[in-house]
C-alpha cells in the first residue's frame, strides 16, 4: 500500500467545530491549540484583539476563548464587540485577573464563563463541553482506524479487532499522533512537545517507557506496527514495508 488513505480511515459525523483562541502568551496559546485539536476541533489562534475580531467576522466561530490582557485593545472591549456581533456566540474569558468585580464585569458584558489562570486543560475542556451542551451544539464524532485499531476521539475509547483496550491519557495521545500521521517519523523531542507539552522539562526517556507500554497493550510485541527508526525516532507502519527496523 502506498497511500495513507489505503491504511487509515478517518470517520467524521457532523460539522467540525471552530474555536478561536485570543491569547498573546505563546505557550498558553499553543497548549490550547494542541489540546483542542486533539479533541477534534479546528483551532485558530490570534494574539491581538483586532485581528481576532476580523477572524471571527470573516470565518465565523463556534466558541471564543478570550484573554483579557491583550497587547492592542482590552479584552473587555473585544468581548463587548463579539457580543454585539452575535448574541449566541459562546465566549469563555481566560485571564489572570481573578478579582470578583472583574469576573462580574466580564459576565455582564456577555461572557458565558470565566476561568482564572493558572488552570488545568481538563477543567477548561469540561467547561467547553458544558457550554456546547447548553448551546445545543453537537460535537462531531471522529474515529481513527488502522490495522485493526479503532480510536474514538469523542468517547476516548480504543479497540483492537473489536476488543476494548484500556490506555492512559498519555498512551492515548501517543497512539492518536501515530494514527493521524502513519509512516511519519516522529523524533523524541516532537513527541515530548506534542504529548507532554512545550514546558516539559523531565526525563526524555519517558517517551521510550510509554511507547513500550503502548506496544504491550496493543499486542505489538515484535514492534511491527510502531517501529523504531534508530537514531531518529518512531513511526507507525500499518503495512509490511521494511524500510525501518
Amino acid at each position: 500500500m502506498n497511500t495513507t488513505e489505503e491504511t487509515v480511515h478517518l470517520i467524521n459525523e457532523g460539522r467540525e467545530l471552530h474555536v478561536v483562541v485570543i491569547e498573546d502568551e505563546l505557550t498558553i496559546a499553543e497548549s490550547l491549540r494542541v489540546g483542542l485539536t486533539y479533541e477534534g476541533m479546528r483551532v485558530t489562534v490570534a494574539s491581538e484583539g483586532r485581528s481576532a475580531l476580523q477572524i471571527v467576522e470573516e470565518q465565523g466561530a463556534d466558541l471564543v476563548i478570550l484573554d483579557l490582557m491583550l497587547p492592542d485593545i482590552d479584552g473587555m472591549v473585544v468581548c463587548r464587540r463579539l457580543r454585539a456581533w452575535s448574541e449566541k456566540l459562546p465566549i469563555i474569558i481566560l485571564t489572570a485577573r481573578g478579582e470578583v468585580q472583574e469576573r462580574v464585569k466580564g459576565l455582564q458584558l456577555g461572557a458565558d464563563d470565566y476561568i482564572v489562570k493558572p488552570f488545568s486543560f481538563d477543567e477548561l475542556l469540561a467547561r467547553v463541553n458544558a457550554i456546547f451542551r447548553r448551546a445545543g451544539i453537537s460535537r462531531p464524532v471522529t474515529v481513527l482506524q488502522v490495522a485493526g485499531l479503532s480510536l474514538n476521539l469523542e468517547t476516548r475509547e480504543v479497540t483492537l479487532h473489536g476488543r476494548a483496550i484500556e490506555l492512559t491519557p498519555t498512551e492515548f495521545a501517543l497512539l492518536e499522533q501515530f494514527m493521524r500521521h502513519p509512516r511519519r517519523v516522529f523524533t523524541r523531542q516532537t513527541l515530548l512537545s506534542r504529548v507532554w507539552g512545550f514546558t516539559y522539562v523531565g526525563d526524555s526517556n519517558i517517551v521510550e517507557v510509554h511507547i513500550s507500554n503502548l506496544r504491550e497493550k496493543i499486542g505489538d510485541h515484535e514492534r511491527k506496527l510502531i517501529r523504531t527508526v534508530y537514531g531518529v525516532g518512531y513511526t507507525l507502519r500499518p503495512d509490511d514495508e521494511t524500510m525501518v527496523a
